[in-house]
């Protein structure tokens, strides 16, 4: 296992689309494996295999310890409700900015063993899996933030 590098959004790897993974091999469940070894130290939520520079349609989602969502080639295929907090990303240190995003998801993907999938989640768990998808397609939180909080809103919003 190994810490992987996460890029930050300066680096044009986060705007490209990803492609889909065709064939679950030993490489991605490598890939799989570095970035729940690379989520977990840096404590997040989420991360996209964009994230750490690698251009396929896989990520990782974890927003109750020990409860870590591996997603191969995801879409959501239901949605519902709406809901507006505030969002952060691993690629976007000290940045935080609201977002709308659906109060409820499902989502369909591939397991590391090739299985199809289906899960859903609402509040949080609905959050990250929308906030990842996107990266996929090289859409980062802030480009559908309607307000990026100010240095001063941060610490208030963390201090409560």
């Amino acid at each position: 296992m190994a810490i992987l590098q996460i890029i930050d959004d300066t680096n044009e790897t986060l705007r490209k689309k990803c492609r889909e993974v065709s064939e679950i091999t030993p490489r991605i469940l490598t890939l799989l494996d570095d970035m729940a070894d690379t989520l977990h130290k840096a404590n997040g939520a989420g991360l996209a295999a964009p994230q750490v520079g690698v251009l396929r349609r896989v990520v990782l989602v974890e927003t109750e310890p020990g409860q870590l969502y591996e997603l191969i080639n995801p879409k959501i295929v239901e949605s519902e409700g709406e809901q507006c907090e505030v969002e952060g990303c691993l690629s976007l240190p000290g940045q935080w900015g609201y977002t709308k995003r659906p109060m409820k998801v499902t989502v369909e993907a591939l397991n590391r063993k090739g299985e199809t999938v289906r899960y859903t989640g609402e509040g949080l768990l609905a959050r990250a899996f929308c906030h990842e998808l996107d990266h996929l397609d090289g859409v980062l939180f802030k480009d559908n933030s309607p307000h990026m909080l100010t240095r001063e809103e941060i610490e208030e919003y963390f201090s409560e």
